[in-house]
């Protein structure tokens, strides 16, 4: 089958970065798995990650992990699904991805597609939701309804992640949203989705949000962790709770001691890779997310679809995720 991978750690500008593939098909599904058919992914920092830093040990390695498209297998263990269902879903570091014509997948972490979406659209959004809901509400303890008089503070608002926080923060919680955005462009992006209030990660956040008024109880922070992590800590409520997502340098979370703040870690990929007895939940959630799509209470962040997926166009999607300065998801269709 056609598929893109690499075979050694490159930059994004490497002709040889992302190389076109022929590779095996995998075998008829197993257990839990289902045999899927790929019809769009997104990319996402943890790609780019990957790219850079994991040097592949046995053969060419096939990143992606967003996906939408249609189950055409299931394993003898498989109930959720059945073939010809249309899905999306976010895989596992563990295993091979989804910049292939088919990936095997446990079903217990796919959802149903939104009926209301195209398939691209559709592969924007499954990494970054599961990361915002478990962040939200399985790190944070946050239920529905929950934030009245309370308020959340967003750095990197306009990212994947950050848009969706965004997102379910204000669909699922009463908690008044602020978003970090230091251009105009991404200050209207978290305004448009619904962010109450905007400040500016590369000024004073401490002093911006004593202006508004506002001490939040919550900090979501999905990039640039350690270079904020001072403000982070000065702009908490006492008693309140920090949920990372990532920290590309250390942190010292004895910092937050003298106000009794929780500090949470949030990583969508632990459950299918430590297959916990709760891993279906994402299988849940995404369900959950889907019928907030389709009820018009969710949009898809897709704000760049590059076509249909080669190496070179994926080396471009890539190139603008390491940029930092997109806004929303970048999408490819298919592989061509």
């Amino acid at each position: 089958m056609k598929a893109i991978g690499f075979t050694k750690c490159l930059p994004v500008d490497d002709a040889e970065a992302l190389l076109d593939l022929d590779i095996p098909a995998p075998l008829a599904p197993e257990g839990h798995d289902m045999l899927v058919e790929i019809h769009a992914v997104s990319v996402n920092p943890v790609d780019t990650k990957r790219r850079r830093s994991e040097e592949p040990k046995d053969g060419p390695r096939i990143l992606g992990f967003d996906a939408a498209g249609v189950v055409r297998a299931v394993g003898p263990l498989c109930t959720l699904f059945q073939a010809g269902d249309e899905i999306f879903y976010a895989g596992v570091v563990t295993r091979p991805g989804s910049n292939a014509e088919f990936q095997l997948v446990d079903e217990r972490i796919v959802g149903r597609k939104p009926h209301s979406l195209s398939f691209a659209e559709a592969a924007a959004m499954p990494l970054t939701a599961i990361t915002a809901w478990e962040g939200l509400h399985d790190r944070l303890g946050l239920r529905e309804g929950d934030g009245e008089g309370q308020a959340l503070l967003v750095v990197g608002g306009a990212g994947g992640v950050g848009s969706m926080v965004i997102q379910i923060a204000r669909q699922r919680t009463a908690l008044t949203v602020i978003a970090t955005a230091s251009r105009p462009e991404t200050a209207a992006w978290c305004r448009d989705l619904g962010a109450h209030h905007i400040v500016d990660h590369r000024e004073d956040i401490p002093a911006q949000l004593k202006a508004l008024g506002v001490k939040p109880r919550y900090v979501f922070s999905t990039n640039t962790t350690a270079r904020n992590w001072d403000q982070i800590v000065a702009s908490v409520a006492p008693q309140g709770a920090v949920v990372l997502i990532e920290s590309q340098a250390p942190i010292d979370a004895r910092q937050l001691m003298p106000k009794s703040v929780s500090l949470h870690w949030e990583l969508m990929f632990t459950r299918p890779m430590f297959g916990t007895p709760d891993m279906i939940e994402q299988h849940h959630l995404l369900d959950a997310v889907a019928d907030l799509v389709d009820h018009g209470r969710l949009r898809s962040t897709m704000t760049r679809n590059l076509g249909p997926m080669t190496a070179a166009r994926l080396r471009q999607a890539h190139a603008l995720v390491e940029s930092g300065t997109m806004i929303g998801k970048v999408v490819l269709e298919g592989i061509a």
